[in-house]
């Protein structure tokens, strides 16, 4: 383990809840066990799911006030819930307070909640890795998504946008454009024709 990465273990347990915490270091582990997987960098993975959340613990005020601070776009529908920002405004943080400079990490961090058309392999193992790590229950499709994420990559971003779409069409929470957008992108990028995977 770097010191880097040491130190930030110990600033994100200082600045979430219990929970939040422990997912947190679920989604550095699971994120390095993909980075290990997918050939990409592993402790850029660890240090980008280790901050993916950093802005989390905060108050909807905490976060629109550093939204100002660091003349950060804020949409319509994030103005009306200011939760959804926490995912760009835990980019800023990672860039001023924890000084991390690499511009891969921070969209990793940027883009973990609604993903983005044209992710980067670590950008995508993040998002993943959010949604499958050991912590995580509120899918029955965790089995297979946690073995696709192995297998296909691709795949399995774009079941977890779907599983996460549909979830929000049952519900009255604000569903962010970019989800959408994202979803429709990779969808419509894969081939229409897959062999159904040997493991499943």
């Amino acid at each position: 383990m770097t010191k880097q990465i040491a130190k930030l273990r110990k600033d994100m347990k200082k600045v979430m809840d219990k929970k939040r915490f422990e997912h947190t270091l679920g989604v550095a582990y699971t994120s390095a066990c993909l980075a290990m997987c997918h050939d990409e960098n592993i402790e850029k993975a660890e240090l980008a799911g280790l901050l993916h959340d950093c802005a989390k613990c905060m108050t909807n005020e905490e976060r629109l006030d550093l939204c100002k601070k660091y003349a950060l776009t804020v949409t319509e529908a994030e103005q009306k819930n200011p939760f959804l920002l926490h995912a760009k405004v835990g980019a800023a943080l990672a860039a001023s307070l924890y000084e991390v400079d690499d511009p891969d990490v921070l969209n990793a961090i940027r883009s973990h909640t609604t993903g983005r058309p044209g992710m980067s392999k670590l950008e995508k193992i993040v998002f993943v890795a959010d949604y499958i790590e050991p912590m995580r229950t509120h899918s029955a499709r965790l089995p297979y998504l946690r073995k696709l994420a192995f297998h296909d990559l691709d795949a399995a971003l774009i079941e977890i946008l779907k599983d996460t779409l549909d979830y929000l069409h049952t519900t009255d929470a604000q569903i962010d454009p970019q989800t959408q957008e994202t979803y429709d992108y990779y969808a419509s990028n894969r081939p229409k024709e897959r062999k159904e995977a040997s493991w499943n």
